[in-house]
């Protein structure tokens, strides 16, 4: 089964920065729109961030003006810059590609866990 792979979690203090990686698989990445998803303990996964084949992007209010959305076609991969953190950005962060259907292209990989503490 094609996975995800995210990477780039940890801890981190409020008003710190961390940049979430996520490597797909196949080849049509470059086809997808992106996204990055988060879910904290005990609350629904929760859309943070999209990045379309052209390049536009779109953020959860709660993140605008603190998060960036990038992609990388030739490496499948797509990063998500996390500055300003707070305490409620901690949760595990994952990425997939939304279909039109309401679903996902990708089985879900395993995040990354995002933890912000002082």
């Amino acid at each position: 089964q094609v996975q995800l792979v995210e990477s780039g979690g940890g801890l981190v203090q409020p008003g710190g920065s961390l940049r979430l990686s996520c490597a797909a698989p196949g080849s049509a990445f470059s086809s997808l729109t992106m996204g990055w998803y988060r879910q904290a303990p005990g609350k629904q996964r929760e859309l943070v961030a999209t990045i379309s084949t052209g390049g536009s992007t779109n953020f959860a209010d709660s993140v605008k003006g603190r998060f960036t959305i990038s992609r990388d076609n030739a490496k499948n991969a797509v990063y998500l810059q996390m500055n300003s953190l707070k305490p409620e950005d901690t949760a595990v962060y994952y990425c997939n590609a939304p279909n039109f259907l309401g679903g996902y292209y990708f089985n879900w990989g395993q995040g990354t866990q995002v933890t912000v503490s002082s």
